[in-house]
């Protein structure tokens, strides 16, 4: 027990060093960016207070917390540091929440205020920004977020449950998870936005409507329609979401507008759908899937045993 103890202890030592000097590195860069942009934009007004806000968010919140978080460090109050940074966590979350629209409006500001431009340039030229860019240090919280995450669990498996301070590690654990499982899902919702946005691009006109609220894109790729007269084989490229499946063929290459565009075939809703695998069970080339709806049946082949595998388990997954 006490050779478990003394192990412990060295481990939880390595972890609450390495969370200081990140901490200090990670606070070195957020002072880059409050003390050469924020307070001195704020000085100088080169930028509209709402403009101020939207671009830099509740950044000089985030840098104080880490601040006080980094004083109790240095004391070895780790515990007590800890529960006073867990009160912070939710600025982390409506960081994330803004981090989009931050930097939809830098770019705007940079294309639109020449007066801004020229001061951003003229801060990065800096000894102190070592090259580095406002947008390179923007993201920083949200990569700290996941560090925190690490360190924490780390501290935590190596802390004696008996202790008081278990407790308390317990609880932050708890509320780094919370608030990363809120940004993770910010930045999922984020990343679905584009893909949707991509696909409706890529489509020829705007009858087939794509970005529609709920709906999650899963995957797409080139599949073999079998006709069911005999006819030859007809490639076409398929996308799924979570409640549509739609399949496409490209345009005409000499087409004026649409050369690169895709146009829609087909949309099959997935709520009354069963999928069922022809062939490709065994180690065979390739393989076929039957997909039933109400009023028709879509046969599709893959010459890849591993792409059909793929698309069976996606389109099983999207049906449930």
């Amino acid at each position: 027990v006490e050779e478990q103890r003394a192990r412990w202890e060295r481990k939880r030592s390595r972890t609450a060093k390495q969370l200081l000097e990140t901490e200090h590195r990670y606070l070195e860069q957020l002072d880059l960016v409050v003390t050469f942009f924020v307070t001195i934009l704020k000085a100088k007004g080169t930028l509209k207070p709402a403009v101020m806000e939207t671009i830099f968010g509740p950044l000089e919140s985030i840098y104080s917390a880490s601040q006080v978080l980094t004083l109790q460090l240095e004391r070895g109050n780790l515990g007590l540091g800890l529960e006073n940074f867990c009160q912070k966590l939710e600025l982390y979350g409506h960081y994330a929440e803004n981090f989009e629209e931050a930097n939809k409006t830098l770019m705007e500001q940079l294309r639109k205020n020449k007066s801004f431009r020229r001061f951003k340039k003229l801060q990065e030229t800096r000894p102190q920004f070592q090259g580095r860019k406002l947008e390179d240090l923007l993201p920083l919280p949200l990569q700290r977020l996941h560090q925190y995450k690490h360190f924490l669990r780390d501290l935590l498996e190596n802390t004696s449950p008996d202790s008081a301070e278990y407790r308390k590690l317990e609880k932050t654990v708890k509320s780094v998870s919370e608030v990363s499982r809120w940004v993770q899902d910010i930045v999922s919702k984020r990343e679905n936005s584009l893909q949707l946005l991509r696909v409706q691009k890529l489509l020829k006109g705007h009858k087939t409507q794509v970005l529609t609220p709920g709906r999650w894109y899963i995957r797409e790729g080139w599949l073999l329609v079998v006709p069911p007269k005999g006819e030859e084989l007809k490639r076409r490229m398929f996308f799924l979401f979570s409640d549509i499946f739609i399949a496409t063929k490209p345009c005409h290459p000499l087409h004026l507008l649409n050369s690169n565009k895709l146009a829609c075939t087909a949309v099959y809703p997935l709520h009354q759908c069963v999928v069922d695998k022809v062939f490709g069970h065994t180690q065979s080339q390739g393989g076929l899937l039957s997909l039933s709806f109400p009023h028709k049946t879509l046969l599709l082949m893959s010459s890849d045993q591993q792409d059909i595998n793929d698309w069976y388990r996606s389109l099983v997954a999207a049906v449930r």
